[in-house]
């Protein structure tokens, strides 16, 4: 429990003493929304509007940018745990927790069966904290992916595209299934 403690008063010193755009650092609200369930409140929603922005409609930025967001804040004694990357065990935690898959599956019926198309991929921060894409099919994305997206199996004849994405907060819990087609 301290440790959480200490890394949530990380979080918050670290937002306090950023430099100011729009009222607080995006990343440094994404990190601390995330860490509570992004609970509603105008900064929550904004940071979770500009997670979506960065993967949608397609993606082209990580989610959660850790380095705009100043951890080692002054004033603070040094956390627990602190790793080389300059993360706590529990911020790699909720960085790690995101898990996205960009969805593009389209399927056409032609006089054989089925003509599939699937460039589906799952956004994921590797050991050394980047971020990365790797494809995989739609029938192997973990079942909470396809039920959100409506997809039960086998080759079928439609078209899917959009973002699933969901995160962990400081319990360990889903916070939110987040599916935004496009």
């Amino acid at each position: 429990m301290r440790l959480k403690i200490l890394g949530a008063a990380a979080c918050a010193a670290a937002l306090a003493s950023a430099p100011k755009a729009d009222a607080y650092a995006i990343d440094c609200a994404i990190l601390l929304c995330l860490a509570g369930g992004f609970p509603a409140s105008t900064e929550c929603t904004q940071a979770k509007v500009e997670m979506i922005r960065r993967v949608t409609p397609f993606p082209i930025e990580p989610p959660l940018q850790l380095w705009n967001c100043p951890l080692r804040a002054s004033g603070l004694p040094p956390l627990p745990n602190m790793g080389s990357d300059g993360l706590t065990d529990e911020i790699r935690g909720y960085r790690d927790g995101i898990e996205v898959y960009h969805v593009n599956y389209r399927g056409q019926r032609n006089s054989g069966g089925v003509d599939v198309y699937d460039s589906t991929t799952r956004g994921f921060y590797d050991a050394d904290g980047e971020f990365r894409w790797a494809g995989m099919a739609l029938g192997n994305t973990p079942s909470w992916v396809q039920g959100r997206v409506g997809y039960s199996g086998g080759d079928v004849s439609r078209t899917i595209r959009g973002i699933a994405m969901r995160t962990r907060d400081y319990e360990g819990n889903v916070s939110e299934v987040i599916w935004q087609s496009y």
